[in-house]
């Protein structure tokens, strides 16, 4: 198949934890033509889907990675998959991709579906299965966060569109201020924030769960260092080898018939404790930890995935 990778500069990443290149590597090793583009260099084009970018060839090698061919124009309907793979934030650049993407989708394969991707971003899916998650409230207005941070006392508040752990911060009942940080958000920014109860298990670690079409395929522990509240691994979190419990078993039950519907290949959500607290479909990471921690082929089983709904 002919394979193209939406994502950010392939240069800077690091191959023994980016997913996008571990995805990319298992497409080569089955035999794929692989080509590669920054979303910058997506248009519409009268009508096409055209892309900018560069044939791929990739090793795990460090410091040689990767190797690219002349730079073409290609029309993007021409290709059997595309990948929507380029990091948040989730600003306006990346929902517009998303609806040039939409004109290509189901005839070309774009994983994830890309309409989902934008109505079903990380931290609102969440909000289907009110039973799954901690309290939580979205709201822009200070006095509505304020009565929610009474209510439950110790809270965490963050931006609703921000990823890898940014602007997170824990609020302590005896924390004075709410307000001061309400004004730095909304100082610079239009977006509403989502605001949580705090879960003391995030100490014992935020897990991530992976599913492939809907099925849970394994989890990684992230464990935040000494001090520290977040655990993404973008702030320094430790990945360990952890086993999917009973607990997470459920929560896949119940959400991964609707991740299936809806075109989301490859999923990873964050469970502390008993609680669902994102689902993440724009970018989602943590295959090659999986792999390295247990085994687990993750790559193996997205192409399996995505070669049986070519077929």
């Amino acid at each position: 198949m002919k394979i193209a990778f939406q994502m950010d500069p392939i240069g800077p990443i690091d191959i023994n934890a980016d997913s996008t290149f571990r995805i990319a590597l298992e497409a080569q090793a089955r035999g794929h033509e692989l080509f590669y583009y920054t979303p910058d260099r997506l248009s519409y084009q009268e009508g096409r889907i055209v892309a900018r970018g560069w044939p791929l060839t990739v090793q795990k090698v460090e410091g040689d990675h990767y190797a690219t061919g002349p730079e073409q124009e290609v029309d993007l309907a021409s290709f059997d998959v595309v990948w929507l793979r380029q990091d948040p934030p989730f600003d306006m650049f990346y929902i517009t991709t998303t609806h040039l993407l939409d004109r290509i989708h189901p005839d070309t394969l774009v994983v994830n579906d890309p309409f989902w991707v934008r109505n079903y971003p990380e931290k609102l899916l969440v909000l289907d299965f009110p039973d799954l998650t901690p309290p939580t409230t979205i709201a822009r207005d200070l006095q509505t966060i304020r009565e929610f941070k009474d209510k439950h006392g110790d809270i965490i508040l963050k931006p609703l569109y921000g990823n890898g752990g940014a602007g997170v911060f824990r609020l302590t009942e005896s924390d004075r201020n709410l307000t001061s940080l309400h004004e730095l958000f909304t100082g610079f920014s239009r977006e509403p924030l989502i605001v949580q109860k705090f879960l003391p298990d995030v100490s014992k670690g935020d897990k991530r769960v992976i599913l492939v079409d809907g099925e849970p395929v394994g989890a990684i522990n992230r464990v935040p260092q000494a001090g520290e509240t977040r655990s993404n691994m973008h702030v320094g979190g430790r990945p360990e080898k952890i086993a999917l419990s009973d607990r997470d078993r459920e929560i896949c039950e119940r959400i991964g018939p609707l991740l299936r519907e809806k075109g989301q290949v490859f999923v990873g959500i964050d469970v502390i404790g008993d609680y669902l607290t994102e689902i993440n479909v724009t970018s989602p990471t943590g295959i090659q930890e999986l792999e390295r921690f247990d085994g687990t082929n993750t790559a193996q089983k997205i192409w399996e995935a995505i070669e049986a709904k070519r077929a």
